[in-house]
């Protein structure tokens, strides 16, 4: 008998209420146009030994509303990879099932948001020595690869969409380089809002607190504003999130007491975050301490370095990154110190 249903080489999105995730080299660097209307500057990044360069096609950069597409897709494949199921880098979603989950409109005037959002995605080029997963990305590539309409309504509605992600995202999302995000992530309304939020969710994560320079934090927004007029902006998320308590995950304040050019923005946990589930089923946020042994064989793994500075960044590292703990901590941890030295080794 012929095989009536081989396996499809695209992975369908159909799992209800995936919470959503985000990958977190897009997180820390300013990939996004914050601007809403079309955005045709090209920009570049630097930040300690890395960089990136974000060119737009004709249709402007990506915007950081355009990403909702990129969170549904993770969240879905995120998802699916915790059920055990296998996923590709190619996805099929109903749009009607993006436009709900993302809180977007569901009438006309959101289908062609969508199609404009999927025209920007795939227009927007990067070139990058920022490590996604395992690889060190040194080639131009879209944030997705391609997309394809692939079911219409009668009056020219898309029904079905099939996006390609980028090697970039799909590598992150395999290696679980990912963070969970507040459902009310896509509530947020100004573009600032939602950069602030992905941020302060990377950089603060389960901590109390973290502080971050007015001018800093502006670098990483990739804001093309004037540090005065963004300092406007950020006072007024500010004391918005006062009067509302609306920003998710975290209060957000801003500290101009200490003179000219020293603002400091200010973001607090608010508790809501979840600590890392443990397999005995407590909620834990510290692996259990490593054995003295394992120091001697990270030196050899990692030769040159503290190994005491690499635990402790393999430690915020499993606590950002939402990541299991380890049924093995001492193998979690070589294995960590040899993909350090060798990113570093490049």
């Amino acid at each position: 008998m012929p095989e009536r249903h081989p396996v499809q080489d695209f992975f369908v999105c159909d799992i209800f209420d995936a919470a959503p995730k985000g990958d977190m080299a897009s997180m820390e660097h300013p990939v996004f146009s914050l601007s809403t209307k079309p955005n045709q500057r090209s920009r570049r990044y630097e930040h300690n030994d890395a960089w990136i360069e974000i060119k737009p096609s004709s249709d402007g950069l990506a915007t950081i509303h355009d990403r909702d597409v990129l969170i549904f897709c993770i969240s879905q494949l995120m998802a699916a990879i915790n059920q055990g199921r296998q996923v590709s880098q190619s996805v099929r979603f109903r749009a009607f099932d993006l436009l709900t989950a993302t809180n977007r409109m569901t009438n006309g005037r959101g289908y062609e948001l969508l199609k404009a959002a999927l025209e920007r995605l795939a227009g927007t080029r990067i070139t990058t020595n920022i490590i996604s997963g395992e690889k060190e990305i040194t080639r131009g590539f879209g944030l997705i690869e391609s997309f394809e309409i692939v079911r219409q309504h009668r009056n020219g509605r898309m029904q079905e969409i099939e996006i390609k992600l980028s090697d970039w995202i799909f590598d992150a999302l395999s290696s679980k380089q990912v963070l969970t995000l507040s459902r009310d992530y896509f509530r947020l309304r100004k573009a600032i809002e939602k950069r602030l939020y992905e941020i302060a969710r990377k950089q603060c994560g389960r901590k109390p607190e973290w502080r971050i320079s007015l001018d800093l934090l502006r670098k990483k927004c990739g804001s093309g504003s004037t540090l005065k007029e963004f300092k406007r902006l950020v006072s007024k998320v500010c004391k918005d999130d006062e009067a509302s308590d609306h920003f998710p995950d975290y209060r957000i304040r801003l500290d101009d007491r200490g003179g000219r050019g020293r603002d400091v923005v200010i973001f607090e946990s608010r508790g809501n975050i979840p600590a890392i589930a443990g397999s005995d089923g407590a909620d834990r946020i510290a692996v259990r301490a490593l054995d003295a042994d394992i120091y001697h064989a990270a030196r050899l793994d990692a030769p040159g370095w503290d190994v005491h500075e690499l635990e402790k960044q393999w430690r915020i590292w499993m606590e950002m990154s939402d990541a299991k703990l380890p049924r093995n901590p001492e193998a979690a941890f070589l294995g960590f110190c040899r993909k350090w030295h060798g990113r570093r080794k490049r």
